[in-house]
Formats: structure tokens, sequence, C-alpha cells
């Protein structure tokens, strides 16, 4: 873990809800900046867990977590969990009070945070979806890139907090903008991997020295995040970490849906989702995106 120096921000009393391999790091970041954090997690021995180790309280449901709270931030598996957590007798709304803001970083549909924003708004609370990337590392180190949706008064209160675990926050434009950013981010992420893939199998069928060549190439215009971040790995054969290849075949249903609606043609993007699933297939289910390559050897 990188060391993380926090900017001055005032204390504010926040909510976690959902303690998994980002929230836990994300929630830990801003008890170390200094706010006071009350958690929620389903299984109830994690959140006592964290407790233990950063301090906050623990809370019963996500009502009770959000009771109080200025600010409540979210990050949970889909859209079934983020409804869940929020909606209903013992959810965020039932509880959260008025002039607060829900920030959700689940990787989720645009759909549903335009929902979410519009009942939120009728409690007279703002809601802010904001995906984030940067994978675990990112969540640990507090390095992540935040793509947020929703209003600018809203946002501006809870950037200075999210910056507690992100290098970058920024405003998109309005509700479910940052879902759609971050749907542009894994169509990106799978098309590159694919190329990396191929240029690294292409590179070792002919005989290279691929550490070599990825070092010098990394100097040059095929310089990616993925070629710094997977290429020894993938030259290496090591998946067992990072992103899942699970975990990406959702977020690709989530552009094909948008696509649908919008009239996107994603002819690449469909093909990579394909291979995912070959990955799948080959029980690769919770191996790293790189693991692509896999299908080249």
């Amino acid at each position: 873990m990188q060391s993380k120096t926090y900017d001055a921000v005032a204390s504010r009393r926040v909510a976690f809800i959902g303690l998994g391999v980002m929230g836990h790091p994300m929630a830990a970041h801003l008890a170390r900046a200094g706010h006071r954090v009350t958690v929620y997690n389903r299984n109830i021995a994690k959140a006592n867990a964290w407790a233990g180790e950063f301090g906050g309280a623990v809370a019963p449901t996500p009502g009770a977590a959000a009771d109080g709270a200025a600010i409540v931030f979210s990050c949970v598996g889909n859209d079934t969990d983020l409804r869940s957590v929020m909606l209903g007798e013992n959810g965020v709304l039932s509880a959260i009070q008025a002039g607060a803001v829900i920030v959700d970083h689940t990787t989720a549909s645009a759909a549903v945070a335009r929902e979410l924003s519009a009942l939120a708004a009728s409690r007279s609370v703002s809601f802010i979806d904001a995906p984030v990337s940067g994978g675990s590392i990112g969540a640990v180190n507090g390095t992540l890139t935040v793509m947020c949706g929703g209003d600018a008064a809203a946002f501006d209160l809870m950037r200075p907090v999210a910056a507690a675990y992100a290098k970058a926050v920024t405003r998109i434009g309005p509700s479910g903008a940052g879902q759609l950013a971050k749907m542009v981010n894994q169509t990106a992420i799978a098309g590159l991997l694919q190329g990396l893939s191929e240029a690294i199998a292409f590179g070792e069928k002919a005989g290279l020295d691929m550490r070599l060549v990825l070092e010098v190439i990394g100097k040059g215009a095929a310089q990616s995040w993925q070629l710094e971040n997977r290429g020894t790995t993938m030259i290496e054969g090591r998946f067992d970490f990072g992103f899942a290849v699970d975990l990406m075949r959702k977020d690709l249903g989530l552009v094909f849906e948008e696509a649908r609606r919008n009239g996107a043609r994603l002819p690449v993007t469909a093909l990579v989702d394909q291979f995912y699933a070959d990955v799948q297939a080959q029980g690769g289910n919770r191996l790293d995106t790189s693991s692509l390559i896999q299908r080249l050897r």
C-alpha cells in the first residue's frame, strides 16, 4: 500500500454501505481522513472487523447507517443490490435526512441511477452516480478515478470528501452520466486487453524477449495502464488477482444494454465479450481480465 496524504477537509458524519474488495479500503480512507464513519455490510462480522480496525460505528441496516449522515456512500454488486440497500423499510431512503447526499460507487446501469436520483429528489436528497476505475489496488492506495453524474451543487459537496480515496473526482454531467462514462471505460479496457493479449502472444511465437519488448514499446505510442500493470504478469501467466472476468462480463452486459437503447455499434466489444465467455467456460471466472491471453496459448 502506498502512503496517502489527505487534504485538510472539515470532518463529516458519513455512512458507507458495502465493505467488499472496494468498499472496505475506501471506507478506511474516509476514517483515516478524519471523517466520522458508520458502516453497514450484509455480513455483520465484516462490519465489526472493519470497525475494530478503523474505529467508527456499525449499523444493523442501511437506513440506520444513513440516519444523521451528511453523505452516504455505497458500493455494492449490481442494480438489484443497489435497490435493496436504497429502497424498502430499512433502506437508506427510509431514514436519510433532507439535504444529505448519496454517492453510489456501484457499477450499475444509467437507468437505475436516474431512477434512484428521482426518488431521492422527492425526499429532498441528492443522488450522485459515481462509479470508479482503478481496481482494488487503486482503492487500497486511495488513487481511484471517480466518474460522477448528478447535481453540480451536490457534487461540489461530496468531491473533497471522496478525494480521501481518489486521485481524480470529476463530474461528467447529469444523473446517469457517471455510469455511462464507466461503460466507455470498460469498453476501452476490453479492446485494449485483447490487443495486448494478441501482441504478447504474437511476440512469444516470434521468439522475442517480451519483457524487453514491452519495456521498449511502453515508452512509445503503445504505452497504456494495462501494458504497464498487466504486461509482465500476462507473460508470466499470473492472473489470480485484479478485476475478475465475471465482473467484466457483468459490466459489458450493461454496455450492451445501453447500446441497444442508444443505437451504438460495438462489434469488437461484442467479440471480446465472447472471448471472456470462453475464459469462463474454462473455469476462469475469478481470474483477472488480462487472462484473455490464455485463449491464445
